[in-house]
């Protein structure tokens, strides 16, 4: 069982590492940068396969991945919530599972280290929260609003 302000740090956490790892994907130019970065570190570490160039379909799926995923994190910075991270643990899930599926067909083995941050990610925003003194769920929030 987490304490509810712990299990908050945990999705702040979770979105900046989505707003840092996935920004870069919100354009087909810093795209190509990463495209290319992860390539060359893919063959540094002497992992097997290469990343394959991206069609202009393969872009646009790469762009809308990365502007949902910049906004989802800008969401979860700005008005951070339990809620909001039960949600964000679904996700994370499903992004592992896409992962290891296209890692079981041939992907290249750089993406083993997106999984585990999704799934650590998941697992951590799926532990149980400690209910506040009242006795009822926690409804704790870090929000922006309240501050501005």
């Amino acid at each position: 069982m987490i304490e509810a302000n712990s299990y908050l740090r945990i999705v702040r956490a979770s979105a900046w590492y989505d707003l840092v790892a996935t920004i870069g994907f919100a354009t087909p130019w810093t795209f190509a940068a990463i495209h290319g970065g992860l390539g060359t570190a893919a063959g540094l570490l002497g992992l097997p396969g290469s990343l394959p160039p991206f069609a202009p379909e393969h872009m646009l799926m790469a762009n809308l991945l990365g502007s949902i995923v910049t906004v989802w994190a800008i969401l979860r910075l700005r008005h951070t919530q339990q809620r909001y991270g039960r949600y964000d643990a679904a996700g994370r899930f499903l992004f592992a599972a896409w992962q290891l599926y296209a890692l079981a067909l041939g992907a290249n083995p750089i993406i083993l280290a997106f999984t585990v941050v999704e799934l650590g990610f998941g697992i951590a925003q799926s532990l149980p929260v400690a209910l506040a003194r009242s006795g009822r769920p926690s409804t704790a929030s870090f929000s922006a609003e309240r501050h501005e």
